[in-house]
């Protein structure tokens, strides 16, 4: 704990205490106690009040006795005799009138309040002043391994929180009146009321208070990019680093998880409605985890033979381990949910088909059909999408080879194309399976990564190189086919284009050669076109992303709903959970009416 904890500090005995108004103290020696002594006006009536230097009111005597919960009409100095009633204050326990005095602690001079009602022990300090005293803490670092041995395991790299620095972390937060970090956060998640029970040591409350809006904390508080959303808004981040909201939101689901205080709730209402989700990334989790525990039957179809579809396909297990996927999809076994795998909408079952046999559909299969740049060269050898190369490595694994079948894509000389969270993902990988030399190729300037801050810090650290300001313009093969180098064009910055970030120009003449061995571009994902191909009329937009109304996340067919990667595009696990939300909070009021029709 803080050697000045605010609680401490209202517990001490308050040495100088003086009048606000004449600045005399107020303390007297009587009978070897510290005493304060006032004039105080009851019922009409001048009395004198001594109070224990603790401040509990009216512990002492008082010249007339005072009956419990009468409030003093008035408290004065009694040698200024000017009145210590605060008429800006109330107390916050009883709303009674308060005096105001002046305390000395910590070498500030500073309001301290107190209740004037009989029987009321509450005294304290104005918000802004409990601030003023909390000593400045620092931004608290997170343990993790050491750079130069995870670069040869697959285990995952921030060791998290432990319960002290949570608690010196949870102190830095202001508990603002209009927290802004709630705004930030795509599910509105209870910010402040997580990191107050964190302060207190109710660690596994905190975590029952996120998951009333996030079912997967120990998901988004590892991946989510928190310093572009909630602690974005922090307050704290004004004159000072953000408060670590992302790593508390992690260090409880943790505490939660290890210490085996996760309880499944017993849905008992059984609505007779029931649902499909197609697929089970984040989206579809949240949909079918708000739907069940409302009473709804849930089915949730996953293409794959695995379940979590990005989380546990595309997401590097050293940044998001599959046990902790697994457990959370678990928890929603637990909760009713029922899952088909190897269940492919589209060839196997229509969106239409579902909707006959259920009563509301939402689709969340993401956007996983790879994006190239169609230049020469891309049909060689070795030149993989992110989207094989992760497949491979993390759903398939090959990074537990020879212990799974599937052999890890390696090469010595490694070009990953592009600058955002899945590059970093590309090129941090392929640092792990032994290759020699991995540099990543963008074409803007390091201000416009897209990649999160803590991705790029830990892939500069674990070697990786960047060629910034550079873009390919063919891939060069040997005789075998295979990548062996990448001709790159020099870029500069021009007027911003439509994302808000500084178009880049190939400056003429600048060619250069990059050697490579293998080559894995991460420029962004399209929507895979199988649904659509069986569901003609589901209406999309000029990208192939489903349209939907953005109230409601309702599609073009009624009753079917959408949300994630396959209507926004590549996003974050987030911001696909929050449109999840969505949905599921109209997909419940329509089936409600439905019901109330029968």
């Amino acid at each position: 704990m803080l050697e000045h904890d605010i609680k401490t500090l209202k517990n001490k005995i308050f040495l100088n205490i003086y009048c606000p108004h004449c600045q005399n103290s107020l303390n007297v020696a009587d009978k070897g106690k510290n005493l304060l002594v006032y004039k105080a006006i009851y019922k009409g009536e001048e009395i004198q009040l001594k109070l224990g230097a603790y401040l509990d009111n009216y512990e002492t005597e008082t010249s007339v006795p005072i009956e419990s919960g009468e409030v003093l009409d008035d408290l004065l100095c009694p040698k200024c005799n000017q009145s210590l009633v605060d008429n800006g204050n109330h107390c916050v326990e009883c709303e009674s009138p308060v005096a105001r005095v002046t305390v000395s602690a910590q070498s500030r001079l500073i309001p301290f309040f107190y209740c004037l009602k009989s029987g009321c022990q509450w005294h304290g300090l104005s918000k802004a002043d409990e601030r003023k005293l909390k000593p400045k803490v620092p931004r608290q670092k997170m343990p993790e391994q050491d750079k130069d041995l995870r670069t040869h395991n697959f285990q995952e790299v921030p060791y998290g929180y432990t319960g002290e620095l949570a608690l010196l972390e949870a102190t830095r937060c202001l508990q603002c009146k209009k927290p802004l970090c709630v705004d930030g956060c795509p599910v509105n998640v209870d910010i402040p009321a997580f990191i107050a029970l964190v302060a207190e040591e109710k660690f596994d409350e905190a975590a029952k208070k996120i998951k009333e809006t996030n079912v997967l904390p120990a998901i988004c508080g590892r991946v989510c990019p928190q310093e572009s959303q909630c602690e974005k808004k922090c307050i704290v981040g004004v004159k000072d680093e953000p408060v670590a909201i992302g790593r508390l939101e992690r260090f409880v689901a943790d505490y939660e998880r290890n210490m085996g205080l996760v309880k499944v709730p017993n849905i008992k209402e059984n609505l007779g409605q029931k649902i499909a989700v197609v697929g089970s990334g984040p989206a579809g989790l949240t949909v079918a985890a708000d739907m069940r525990s409302l009473g709804y039957g849930v089915t949730i179809l996953e293409a794959s033979h695995v379940t979590g579809g990005v989380l546990t396909y595309g997401i590097p297990e050293f940044r998001l381990p599959k046990a902790i996927v697994q457990f959370e999809i678990n928890y929603l076994k637990e909760l009713g949910c029922r899952f088909e795998l190897n269940h492919v909408v589209g060839p196997l079952t229509s969106i239409e088909e579902l909707r006959q046999e259920f009563d509301a559909v939402f689709i969340g299969v993401g956007a996983g059909l790879p994006v190239f740049m169609n230049i020469e060269g891309e049909a060689l050898g070795y030149v993989y999408s992110a989207n094989e190369y992760l497949t491979r490595i993390n759903l398939m694994k090959a990074y537990l080879f020879p212990e799974y079948d599937t052999p890890m894509p390696r090469g010595d000389k490694v070009v990953v194309i592009g600058g955002g969270n899945v590059a970093m993902d590309c090129a941090r990988n392929a640092i792990r399976t032994g290759s020699k030399e991995v540099t990543i190729v963008y074409r803007r300037s390091r201000n416009e990564l897209p990649a999160r801050l803590e991705e790029v810090h830990h892939a500069e650290e674990e070697g990786i190189q960047f060629r910034l300001l550079t873009n390919p313009i063919r891939y060069i093969g040997n005789s075998q086919s295979r990548v062996t180098a990448l001709e790159c064009i020099k870029m500069e910055l021009g007027e911003p284009d439509s994302s808000g970030r500084k178009r880049p120009i190939p400056i003429e003449g600048s060619n250069f050669i990059v050697e490579c061995d293998m080559a894995i571009v991460a420029i962004g994902t399209s929507s895979n076109p199988i649904i659509f191909k069986t569901t003609p009329d589901l209406e999309r937009n000029k990208w192939g992303y489903i349209n939907v109304n953005p109230e409601t996340n309702e599609t073009s067919i009624p009753l079917v709903y959408a949300g994630g990667d396959i209507v926004t595009g590549s996003a974050t696990v987030i911001e696909a959970m929050g449109a999840g939300r969505i949905a599921a909070r109209d997909m419940h009021k329509k089936l409600s009416e439905i019901r109330n029709k029968k």
